[in-house]
């Protein structure tokens, strides 16, 4: 399969070039649907939230990368799915929802875009997790991808979102978003993960 010959490769250079580790992928379920919510410092780090894990991680990618010959077909065997400019379309939407709802694992960079110091995120996340009812799993990525200086990637217990379940409400989607945060930022300020 490409994706584990390419996940394989990319690993051995991460661990070269970035004295990659990752810590806390067992808290990762072997099964089922989930969301992995990491912030966001580099285009590096979708590799980075994937490489460790033993299942495929999917994330939605700038729609123009499938345009580019090959690429884009590279791209797409890699479990990414396009995303137009601009904002997330009914498309994105629901394939985001179908790929948690068949139980397969999806990353998510609930800041929407790369900011190095961040705890404000979108609604995006938490409204994807409680609409299909993922497992969250927080990631925190520590490092800033300087030649062999260490990146590491922390991952977390699953957020406990119960609280919120059947509440569409922009209060309850505003609090979710807000735990999920703060679960990362703990873990980016501790370096270590989090437990229930």
């Amino acid at each position: 399969m490409i994706y584990v010959f390419c996940r394989a490769v990319v690993r051995g250079l991460f661990a070269i070039l970035y004295r990659f580790e990752s810590v806390g992928v067992h808290n990762i379920p072997s099964e089922g649907g989930v969301l992995i919510c990491s912030n966001h410092i580099s285009i590096r780090d979708p590799i980075s939230v994937g490489i460790h894990v033993k299942r495929q991680v999917k994330f939605m990618a700038k729609a123009e990368l499938f345009n580019i010959p090959v690429f884009g077909w590279l791209v797409r065997q890699l479990g990414a799915f396009p995303v137009k400019r601009g904002g997330v379309s009914k498309d994105s939407i629901k394939t985001a929802l179908t790929i948690l709802r068949t139980g397969e694992i999806m990353g998510i960079f609930p800041e929407g875009t790369r900011n190095s110091d961040s705890t404000a995120a979108k609604r995006g996340a938490a409204s994807f997790a409680l609409r299909s009812g993922a497992t969250v799993i927080p990631a925190a990525i520590i490092g800033d991808y300087k030649l062999f200086r260490k990146v590491k990637i922390i991952y977390g217990a699953p957020v406990d979102l119960s609280r919120f379940e059947g509440d569409k409400s922009p209060e309850a989607l505003d609090a979710a978003t807000e735990l999920i945060m703060a679960k990362i930022h703990e873990m980016r300020v501790s370096g270590k993960p989090t437990v229930n």
